[in-house]
């Protein structure tokens, strides 16, 4: 399960630990096509969504019909930890690829956290680690070049997936999201990042085909972003928890 593989990137995680998370994702699961909203914008929300396969977004949409991406989930991820406090939801959560999630009561989580503590804090690490990556998509809008923001956001993409063992030998990974997707996270035209990402593959940086990204110089890549991942808090191989604890790769990523 790839929410255990990544919340093994805050820590080790004991077997009960991991049973427990497991437990989550094997309840009221749901199967949304592609471009079906998980929630929309408006609707009251009752669950705690968990993407088990493919690649979810959030969004919101302009009176105009104009929409700009505000974040993209891959598999592991929990949409909306705290949703349970909002009366209506401010924005919308909608596939970009054929999606498996499972649907979390609030209470479930509470009582998971309650009774597993070090859940709680791997919980509000993730939380964090969404908050600053909401920081560092806001400089990309801010900030960047065109160039610069395309390459970081296929960086983050690809750290991401690779933190949750989803990147093959070959340096390859899932990726469902297309051009459109990507003009409306990135805020540039699709005629814009369609040239911005023939120049990465001219450079020899990346491929792009059949909805998967390869990487071929993820040095390179960063160096043009200027990607640091350090807002992702991801630990190195062979860190420990004090008291030296397992190192979390080693650890079963069912």
């Amino acid at each position: 399960m790839h929410l255990i593989r990544k919340l093994q990137n805050y820590a080790p995680l004991s077997e009960e630990e991991r049973s427990a998370l497991h437990d989550l994702g094997t309840r009221r699961q749901r199967v949304l096509n592609s471009r079906d909203d998980v929630i929309a914008q408006g609707e009251r929300p009752g669950f705690v969504n968990l993407v088990l396969e493919g690649f979810a977004c959030r969004y919101k949409i302009l009176p105009d019909g104009r929409r700009q991406i505000l974040s993209f989930f891959i598999p592991g991820d929990l949409c909306d930890l705290h949703n349970d406090v909002l009366g209506v939801m401010d924005h919308s959560i909608g596939a970009i690829s054929p999606l498996r999630i499972a649907q979390i009561g609030p209470d479930e989580i509470e009582a998971l956290m309650t009774r597993l503590p070090r859940l709680r804090r791997a919980f509000w690490w993730n939380e964090l680690v969404g908050e600053a990556t909401t920081r560092e998509w806001l400089t990309n809008l801010g900030q960047r070049t065109g160039a610069e923001r395309v390459a970081h956001l296929l960086c983050e993409t690809f750290v991401r997936m690779r933190s949750i063992g989803l990147v093959d030998e070959t340096g390859a990974c899932p990726f469902p999201i297309t051009q459109a997707d990507l003009s409306d996270a990135l805020g540039i035209s699709i005629v814009h990042t369609n040239r911005m990402l023939q120049d990465l593959r001219a450079e020899g940086l990346i491929v792009l085909k059949g909805r998967t990204l390869q990487v071929d110089d993820l040095n390179a890549l960063m160096r043009l972003a200027n990607f640091e991942p350090s807002y992702l808090h991801l630990r190195r191989p062979g860190t420990e928890e004090p008291g030296g604890a397992t190192e979390p790769d080693r650890e079963t990523t069912a």
